[in-house]
């Protein structure tokens, strides 16, 4: 039992085992990949917020011998989390969608799918930012690929600035999310 509690991974892997011991059938499954969805996006979209409302305003409070505990600890764990989450989020979310068998209507913004479909379109384009610009930027920025001074200071520029762009979409994503299911629009 021990083994079980002495790690994080091992806890959530036995969570996880107890889960599918006690699921069946397809509508069980469905509800698994919408569980797992929404588990992917609160922790994507928590650690988006964390970066935008928490981290970025707190720097410029932190004395300069402090900073390396953020950039080089925090920072690149925060950041492994916030990629594979939103990875995660957009698989689940197009089993979900493929699972219910609503998938192309989401993706051709039928009637009585738009919403969802909208939001898929702003989770993708959020997914494609963290991916394809915050992620290489950060790594610039924070020392992991090595770039003269200038380059460091574009790439934490466009880092934070494609942030607030996610940051922003992440509003009227949710918003879709949530009216798919309780009539929004």
């Amino acid at each position: 039992m021990g083994a079980i509690f002495s790690s994080l991974r091992n806890t959530i892997i036995a969570g996880v085992v107890i889960l599918l011991v006690m699921m069946g059938s397809h509508a069980y499954w469905t509800f698994f990949m919408r569980w797992l969805h929404i588990l992917s996006g609160v922790m994507w979209i928590g650690l988006l917020w964390y970066f935008n409302f928490v981290q970025t305003p707190s720097m410029p409070k932190i004395p300069d011998e402090q900073k390396p505990a953020v950039s080089k600890v925090i920072a690149p764990t925060a950041l492994f989390w916030f990629r594979w989450s939103a990875l995660a989020t957009v698989i689940t979310g197009l089993l979900l969608a493929w699972m219910g068998g609503f998938i192309v209507q989401a993706f051709t913004l039928e009637p009585g799918a738009r919403a969802i479909g909208v939001g898929m379109y702003l989770a993708l384009v959020m997914a494609f930012n963290v991916w394809f610009i915050i992620w290489p930027n950060q790594k610039k920025a924070l020392g992991i690929v090595t770039v003269d001074a200038p380059a460091k200071a574009a790439a934490a520029k466009m880092a934070g600035m494609t942030s607030r762009v996610n940051t922003m979409l992440s509003i009227p994503m949710l918003y879709c999310m949530a009216a798919q299911s309780h009539g929004g629009f």
